[in-house]
């Protein structure tokens, strides 16, 4: 039985379209801070696509990416991790962040998530939290009729042995940043540049190499609706600008 509206707790939606990495950073950034200097904020969730850039999670490996990064990135200096945007990098984008996980591509026709959650108000709990986003993704699919899977001792979700979606999270005082990305109809070359999120023997997939014709636009709201049910959310504001 559905959760009477009462119960459940407010969230913003924000479908903010294709925004660069850097700013969706500083974005989030700002929302944990807030939340973690007030802690009765509302939940937000942020639904976008970013131009191809390419994420480390802390202390990945840059054994796992297969071109040579800038030698501003080896010094430990990243557009994500300066306080003002800076002119574009030569070469693939590329940042260092906080979350957790290995390597990972960002591109358009990839529905990225960025929730920020108190956990207190829901479960302050990260293996409870991870699974919950998994079970997003799984429902999301199931909706279209693919089966979604879970592999025991990694994160994600599979289909058909092909990761259709990563996740990546940083949780401070139970407030989350980062989050999920859901390969829908991205070009999947970009993913050849690394060995994506350290897996070396098991292939990148997308949703639209099942179902064609299936869009991000198409998507989009399915995820937000899923997302709400899974959390006992419900949206008390839609924006679609950061």
């Amino acid at each position: 039985m559905a959760a009477a509206p009462s119960l459940l707790q407010p969230c913003h939606l924000i479908q903010g379209g294709l925004i660069p990495y850097g700013q969706a950073w500083h974005w989030q950034t700002q929302q944990m801070a807030d939340r973690q200097r007030d802690p009765d904020l509302a939940d937000t969730l942020l639904l976008l696509e970013h131009p191809p850039v390419y994420t480390l999670g802390r202390g990945s490996s840059l054994d796992f990416i297969k071109f040579t990064p800038p030698a501003s990135f080896t010094a430990g200096v990243t557009p994500s991790s300066r306080a003002e945007p800076t002119p574009p990098q030569p070469g693939p984008e590329l940042h260092r962040t906080e979350r957790g996980g290995e390597v990972t591509y960002h591109c358009p026709g990839q529905l990225v998530g960025y929730p920020i959650l108190n956990l207190r108000r829901h479960q302050p709990d990260l293996h409870w939290y991870l699974r919950q986003l998994e079970e997003v993704l799984i429902r999301v699919l199931d909706h279209y009729g693919l089966r979604g899977e879970r592999i025991p001792g990694l994160t994600g979700v599979w289909l058909e042995g092909r990761k259709v979606a990563a996740l990546g999270i940083k949780v401070s005082r139970w407030i989350t940043m980062h989050g999920f990305a859901l390969n829908i109809c991205p070009d999947l070359q970009g993913f050849g540049s690394i060995m994506p999120c350290g897996i070396g023997d098991r292939p990148v997939g997308s949703l639209a190499q099942f179902l064609p014709h299936l869009t991000v636009a198409d998507v989009r709201q399915q995820v937000a609706l899923e997302f709400a049910r899974c959390f006992g959310l419900h949206y008390v504001t839609e924006s679609r600008n950061l």
